[in-house]
């Protein structure tokens, strides 16, 4: 399994994108040393490509799978892909709070701790459908790791489109994501301007 061991922080900065959308609190004091050179149209369509890419943990043979996935639905190819990623098992748990970033709930799903609708799932790329529900293992829920967890994740805020019990540990998705529920800083229309070239 491919794993991007890249340093988080820096990346962030490379990409000018914030450590937040991660689920990381630090913030790093270093300036990107940058020449005051203009970005051509094609550097700003590939960076808003590893943007995506980056907070999402995708690499790049999968996501040109989800945009080719998302060029075949019906609608918007862009809003299309970004509700994909965001459909996926490893983010629905973190944005259910169940994980402080999205890399430990990638490996929450891994070390099989996760059931959907009563069966365990350990692929964090599995995409969850509307109705779904989400929720952790009973024997882990007692675990000190969930509690650390859950009071770090206590005041985040859970998305509009899912539901959740966090004392219980449990989750629905209760309707796909349309593209304004998505806080996500990507401009996903430069990402489609991108592949269809």
């Amino acid at each position: 399994m491919a794993v991007n061991r890249v340093p988080v922080l820096k990346r962030c900065r490379s990409l000018g994108l914030d450590p937040i959308y991660l689920g990381i609190d630090k913030k790093s004091t270093r300036q990107l040393k940058r020449a005051n050179r203009k970005t051509s149209e094609y550097g700003l369509q590939l960076r808003e490509k590893q943007k995506a890419k980056f907070i999402y943990g995708v690499l790049e043979k999968p996501f040109r799978n989800y945009y080719k996935k998302a060029d075949q639905m019906p609608g918007m190819t862009g809003s299309n892909l970004m509700a994909m990623l965001e459909m996926r098992l490893d983010n629905v748990i973190f944005r259910l709070g169940f994980a402080r970033t999205r890399r430990e709930a990638r490996q929450i799903v891994d070390h099989k701790h996760v059931l959907v609708n009563g069966k365990q799932v350990n692929i964090p790329s599995y995409l969850v459908k509307a109705g779904d529900q989400i929720e952790i293992k009973e024997a882990k829920k007692s675990s000190q790791r969930y509690k650390d967890i859950l009071e770090v994740t206590g005041g985040r805020l859970v998305p509009e489109w899912l539901d959740v019990d966090q004392e219980a540990l449990k989750g629905t998705v209760k309707e796909v994501p349309a593209r304004d529920a998505i806080d996500v800083p990507v401009n996903e229309m430069l990402i489609v301007e991108l592949y269809s070239k």
